[in-house]
């Protein structure tokens, strides 16, 4: 889901950078008013275990692989605005450290998997734990939508920029990511459940 450069067009670079800006900017300033600074070294764990997590790989289907987003327990543990924040971290020192996305893509990468995969879909875990009174069920079909939608914005990013025709690249893209996000679905209840038992103080959101 990481896009390298060269694939966006102008105008979707512009859009998405200036997208991300805005969001960003937003997600900081309300950040800081939400968190004192015990909870910042939390920040610095959840950045650790998420960019740790990214790197391992699993096999999908027809040779792809897949990896844990990360997004939504991110979201889960500091709140969707801190989340954010770190998941833009992460995406930083990936794209700059180690080319895992494109630096002039780099704002496509965040507002699809920060914005998109981490804030809106806390917010889509808020709406279904009310409808659903299930927990589970909600925090396991929010991290599945993370990845998805995330890949599904992802592709429309291409297909506008018109390095892959549309019916082609949204149907590849959510195929492959709705298998992907099961793997997500599960490392994210496993681990909000664990920590929810062991150290409910840490659960911010």
């Amino acid at each position: 889901m990481h896009i390298p450069d060269g694939f966006l067009s102008t105008p979707v670079l512009v859009a998405t950078n200036a997208a991300a800006l805005v969001t960003v900017g937003f997600a900081i300033k309300k950040a800081s008013e939400e968190l004192d600074e015990s909870q910042i070294p939390l920040m610095g764990v959840t950045a650790a275990f998420i960019f740790a997590a990214q790197m391992l790989n699993f096999p999908i289907v027809g040779g792809t692989s897949g990896h844990v987003l990360g997004g939504l327990l991110a979201a889960l543990l500091l709140g969707p605005n801190a989340g954010m924040v770190v998941m833009t971290v992460v995406l930083i020192v990936q794209s700059l450290l180690f080319n895992d996305g494109g630096i002039l893509a780099l704002g496509a990468n965040i507002f699809n998997m920060a914005f998109i995969g981490s804030w809106c879909c806390y917010w889509v875990y808020r709406w279904l734990a009310k409808i659903s009174k299930s927990e589970t069920v909600s925090v396991a079909i929010s991290a599945w939508l993370s990845v998805v939608l995330g890949a599904v914005i992802c592709a429309l990013e291409l297909a506008l920029s018109g390095a892959v025709p549309l019916v082609v690249v949204v149907a590849s893209m959510a195929a492959i990511h709705a298998l992907i996000g099961i793997g997500e679905a599960l490392v994210t209840v496993a681990a909000f459940a664990f920590l929810k038992r062991t150290k409910p103080e840490l659960v911010r959101g």
